[in-house]
Order: C-alpha cells, then sequence, then structure tokens
C-alpha cells in the first residue's frame, strides 16, 4: 500500500529531507515516535503519562534503563520543526493533576522533543555513544491516518465502497438518509454549491453518527469530515460520494465538481501529511479503545479490525542498512496497545490483550504487513481506578473502585463526579472467537451491533483521573499506570541499551 501513495517527485523530496535528518543526527541522536489511534482512544494522556513517568522517575519495573539506574535525567526540548504545533504537556498534565479532568482530545497535529541523557549498559558502546537520546514524539489523529488509502482510490472508487459499506446491517440505519438525499440526485446535472453542500452535510452527519458510542465504528474516511481543522467550510471538504456515476463526467456537471474536490483532497491535505509526516517516522504506536468496541459489539469489533488493517497498510515497515538509513525510514517497531485497562479488574487484563493480538495478527495479516516488529499490549497510560472486593449474598465480587465522571450512569444512577464508587465491570469472555462473530444466533435480525436486550459483557463507566499521592515532603508522585513500562521498553527500550 505505502509504496502506491508516491510519486517519484515525492520520493525524491523523502530522501533529500531524511538525508538532511540523518545529517543532523550524526551528531545529536534522535527518534521520532509516532502515536496516532481514532479519537478517544487516549493519545494525549499517553504522552502526557510518557513523558511525566520519564522526567519524574516513575515507578517502570519493567523499563530495563530506569530500572537499572541508568537514566541520568529526562528533559523537554525546543522540538526541531518550528511549522508543527507544540505539544501543549504542561497543560495537559496540569488538567490531570491539579484539576483531575481528562484533557482535550487530539485535533490536529503536534509535536514534543524529549531528550534522554543515560549510560549505556554496554562499557563498548559508552566509548561511542554521547549517552544523549531525543525523542520526538509526533501527535496525530488517526483519523486523518484512514485518509491513506484514498490516495490509492479514484473518485468511482470511493463512492463505491462507500456505498458498500453504508448498506452494511451495522450502519444501514445510520446511513438512510444520506442515501435517499443521494438517489434522488443525477450526477449529470448541473454543478450546483448548495446541492454538494447538502451532500456533503449529510455524509458527514452519518459518519458522525457511525463514531458514537452506541456504535463505536471505526473505519470513516474522509477523516477531515470529523476533525476538519482550518479546513472546515472549504471547497475541499465539500464533496460526497454519488451513485450510478458515468465513466467520464460531463464537464460542468455535479459528479465533475465532486471528482475534482475529490482529488483537491487527495494532493492539498492527505498527500503532504503523508510526505511530511508519516514517512519521517521511526517507530509506532496505535492506541485503540477495544473496551468501546466490545461493548458495542461484534460488528463494531470487526470495523476495528478493518481500521487497523488499512492503518498497518499506510506504514513503511522494515529495517533498513547503513546506506539505505541516509536516504529512507522505515519503521521496524509497532505497538498496539488496548487502552483503559484500569476500567477491568486485573483477572481481565490479559484476556483483552488476547483480544487485541487476534485483531492485530488478522489486521497484520490482511494488510500482507511484514519487516517490522509488532507487539500488542493492554494498558492505561494513567490509571484512574484501584482494585478491592465486595460481598454480594454467598459471592465475593472483584470490583474496581474510582470517581466516575459527572452524568455517567449505571443501572439507573448518575454519579455526581465527587463520590467514589465500586463497579462490578464484568467478565471479558473467555472464547476470543465469540468477541468477532456477526453471525451468532442472537444477531440473525440484526447482525454487526449489540441488540437492545442484550446486556454488555463490561459496564463501561469513565472515572476521573486519580488523586495522585504526595509524599511528606509535600512533593506529588508520578502518575499511577499499567504497563505504561512495558510500552516503553518496547518502542525506545534497546535505543537506552
Amino acid at each position: 500500500m505505502a509504496s502506491s501513495l508516491t510519486t517519484f517527485t515525492d520520493e525524491a523530496k523523502i530522501a533529500l529531507d531524511t538525508l538532511s535528518g540523518r545529517a543532523t543526527g550524526l551528531f545529536s541522536p534522535s527518534l521520532r515516535l509516532g502515536v496516532t489511534g481514532l479519537s478517544r482512544a487516549g493519545k494525549t494522556v499517553f504522552i502526557s503519562a510518557f513523558v511525566h513517568n520519564l522526567i519524574h522517575g516513575g515507578r517502570l519495573p519493567l523499563f530495563e534503563a530506569q530500572k537499572s539506574g541508568r537514566i541520568a535525567r529526562a528533559f523537554l526540548e525546543e522540538q526541531p520543526d518550528d511549522a508543527v504545533p507544540r505539544f501543549q504537556y504542561e497543560d495537559h498534565i496540569a488538567a490531570l493533576v491539579n484539576d483531575r479532568l481528562w484533557p482535550d482530545s487530539t485535533r490536529a497535529i503536534s509535536e514534543l522533543r524529549l531528550t534522554i541523557e543515560y549510560e549505556s549498559a554496554s562499557g563498548w558502546s559508552r566509548m561511542f555513544s554521547s549517552g544523549r537520546l531525543s525523542i520526538d514524539i509526533v501527535d496525530y489523529p488517526g483519523e486523518w491516518l484512514l485518509d491513506l488509502p484514498l490516495l490509492g482510490k479514484s473518485y468511482a472508487d470511493f463512492s463505491r465502497e462507500a456505498f458498500d459499506m453504508a448498506v452494511l446491517p451495522v450502519r444501514a440505519d445510520l446511513s438512510q438518509e444520506w442515501r435517499a438525499l443521494s438517489a434522488a440526485i443525477d450526477p449529470n446535472a448541473d454543478a450546483d454549491e448548495m446541492t454538494a453542500r447538502r451532500l456533503a452535510e449529510s455524509f458527514a452527519a452519518y459518519l458522525k453518527a457511525c463514531k458514537l458510542d452506541e456504535r463505536a465504528l471505526s473505519t470513516l474516511p474522509p477523516g477531515r469530515f470529523l476533525m476538519p481543522g482550518d479546513l472546515e467550510g472549504s471547497p475541499a471538504l465539500t464533496f460526497a460520494p454519488l451513485p450510478g456515476l458515468s465513466e467520464r463526467a460531463r464537464p460542468g456537471s455535479l459528479q465533475a465538481m465532486m471528482e475534482r474536490r475529490y482529488e483537491a483532497y487527495r494532493t492539498h491535505v492527505v498527500k503532504p501529511f503523508f510526505r511530511e509526516h508519516i514517512t519521517r517516522l521511526d517507530r509506532q504506536i496505535v492506541v485503540i479503545d477495544a473496551l468501546q468496541a466490545l461493548n458495542a459489539g461484534p460488528g463494531a469489533m470487526a470495523d476495528l479490525e478493518r481500521a487497523v488493517t488499512e492503518i498497518l497498510a499506510c506504514f513503511r515497515p522494515g529495517r533498513g542498512n547503513f546506506l539505505t538509513d541516509f536516504f529512507s525510514r522505515r519503521i521496524d517497531r509497532i505497538l498496539v496497545a488496548a487502552t483503559k485497562a484500569d476500567h477491568l479488574h486485573h483477572e481481565s487484563h490479559d484476556r483483552l490483550q488476547a483480544i487485541v493480538r487476534r485483531l492485530a495478527d488478522r489486521a497484520v495479516a490482511r494488510a500482507n504487513f511484514t519487516g517490522a516488529d509488532v507487539d500488542v499490549v493492554a494498558l492505561a497510560a494513567v490509571r484512574a481506578t484501584r482494585e478491592g472486593t465486595v460481598k454480594q449474598g454467598r459471592e465475593t465480587l472483584p470490583v474496581i473502585i474510582g470517581t466516575p465522571l459527572k452524568g455517567e450512569k449505571i443501572n439507573g444512577d448518575t454519579f455526581d463526579g465527587r463520590t467514589e464508587t465500586a463497579i462490578f465491570p464484568g467478565d471479558l469472555p473467555e472464547k476470543i472467537d465469540a468477541v468477532f462473530d456477526v453471525s451468532g444466533p442472537d444477531r440473525q435480525q440484526n447482525p454487526g451491533h449489540r441488540q437492545a436486550n442484550e446486556d454488555p459483557a463490561i459496564r463501561f463507566v469513565r472515572f476521573r483521573p486519580p488523586k495522585l499521592e504526595r509524599t511528606a515532603e509535600g512533593v506529588t508522585l508520578s502518575l499511577p499506570h499499567i504497563r505504561l513500562d512495558r510500552a516503553l521498553q518496547f518502542l525506545i527500550g534497546d535505543q537506552l541499551a
């Protein structure tokens, strides 16, 4: 897939940019880490916790360089790309620590440079290494990444696939209004701005409805229809798929207008994003909210698998050599992380990880993805709950204890955002196949999403960030987590060996 996204000219620009970056890196080693995921999966929280735990010496027993005491210090520096907005780490930490509020979701691309000074574990490496590594963390919406396959698709391909997806059982009712509007319009009619606007708004409304918690769908291109950024209202976002397209559009027709705007979107929005950011990455983490998809049912899980497949297909995996690395970057490690593990008792953490392993393995196979190490982990970058048990008759139930967000509901009760409570979240299924099965007998009438009378496997309640402990001297301890140290070891541990 990735090889079809660029032209020879694009590759030449990428090679020159890589050569310039590598030359600088000879004297100041750096690693570019991409962090992506669909909205509300936890990208901002992951980056904030990643940086906070390294700067403040957090409890990271599985992160070897920290455990062995080889990290002298970690600190923030100016990022190398002045044209990219800075990741507002300080604001996000203030929201988490002081206000106990989750920071705002990623709406656009941003960057942050974290530098680590360390001592190599190898005496030979200490002779030739500066003992200093800069990590350029690049945060970008996963919705934008799902646009990259459009670079290999014509407007006719895009339209056909959009309508094929729209009639799937999990989407058919949500897309009905847009499909009815499209069916009443002749693509060969004269181009009309108001018609194009109505179609685009109806199509965007359908995509946004797919994203809501009840369906929790993931494969929803074009991504800028969900997160327009500074393009909101521009002609580049005023297009939509059309049915019944002619093989060659009549000049001045609605079809010709839509094709032109689709091409503008690919050329001026999608391609620069790929060339200027994705092709410069060395490592990547893809964070996913598997719990939300599990709650919504097998249709949402199948759609999440489709999204992960398309994301993997857009990366440039592999390992280069001393010569090729000067002209081309390859992503050699990718971590697929299921977030919000703290919403489950630890007895279900391994099951969640097994489900994500199955999802990632299938996505890797479908994407024909080779050349990079891919691992999975179930984690909570910031742990908002603790565990306990409650007696219910003769039965002892494992529960999680935390402060639900104001307005969250369970069993008819609405939480006030201040009261701590114990919740039995339920158990993940032991049989993984059931999670991906959209053809079960209880879904024959409405396959693809959960029935109205079907209880969710997990009672998913959103919690406030934790109240941090303080030492006797009044020093705030680092943010608690689940398996963040394992993620750090996989993503950067070998660079600090």
